[in-house]
C-alpha cells in the first residue's frame, strides 16, 4: 500500500510532511470538482482525518501524501486559470490593437479615394471648362471666317456686276468664257 501511494503522489521515497506555515498550523486543499475553487483545511482537520483511519503511520503518511498531491494539483490549477487568463487578455488585447489598425487603415483609404475623386472632379471640370472655351473661340474664329468669306463673295460679285458692264458698255466679250469652248 505504501508503493501505491508513493506512485500516487510521483515519488520514489517515503512523502515528508509538508512545510509548517508561519502560523504554525498546517494546512490541508480540498478542491470542489463542480466550482474548481480550492479551500484550505487546518492542522486540526487532517489531525482528525487521520484519527478516523486506523491510526497506522502508513495511512497518516498517505493521507499527507495524497494532501500534498492535492496541494500541488491545486497549484497547478491555479497556474494553468492564470495562464488561461493572461493569455485571452493578450488576445483580447492584440485584437483591439489589430481592429483599431484596420478602422485607421480603412479610414484613410477611405479619405485618399474621396480626395482623388474631388481631383478627378475637379480635373473633369476644369477640362470640360477649358474644351467649352475652345468651342467659343472654334465658333468665335468660323463666324470671322464666314464673314470673310461672305465679304469677299459679296466683293467678287461687285467686281463681276463691274466687268459685265464694262464688257456690256464696250461690247467686248471675255476671253475666260470661251476658252472652255475651244476657239
Amino acid at each position: 500500500m505504501e508503493e501505491e501511494v508513493e506512485k500516487k503522489a510521483g515519488r520514489s521515497e517515503a512523502p515528508k510532511a509538508p512545510p509548517e506555515p508561519e502560523n504554525g498550523a498546517q494546512e490541508k486543499i480540498v478542491i470542489s470538482a463542480s466550482s474548481k475553487k480550492v479551500a484550505f483545511a487546518t492542522d486540526e482537520e487532517i489531525t482528525v482525518a487521520v484519527e478516523k483511519g486506523s491510526g497506522d503511520q502508513t495511512e497518516r503518511d498517505a493521507v499527507l501524501a495524497q494532501v500534498e498531491a492535492e496541494k500541488r494539483l491545486a497549484l497547478i490549477r491555479a497556474w494553468e486559470e492564470s495562464e488561461k487568463s493572461k493569455a485571452e487578455s493578450k488576445a483580447y488585447k492584440n485584437l483591439a490593437i489589430t481592429e483599431s489598425w484596420e478602422n485607421t487603415q480603412i479610414a484613410s483609404a477611405e479619405a485618399r479615394i474621396k480626395q482623388i475623386e474631388e481631383e478627378i472632379e475637379k480635373k473633369k471640370a476644369e477640362q470640360a471648362e477649358k474644351i467649352r472655351n475652345k468651342l467659343v473661340e472654334i465658333h468665335k474664329e468660323a463666324e470671322v471666317k464666314k464673314a470673310t468669306i461672305e465679304a469677299k463673295r459679296v466683293e467678287d460679285i461687285i467686281k463681276v456686276r463691274e466687268a459685265a458692264a464694262k464688257f456690256r458698255a464696250t461690247g467686248y466679250v471675255p476671253r475666260k468664257l470661251l476658252r472652255c469652248f475651244g476657239s
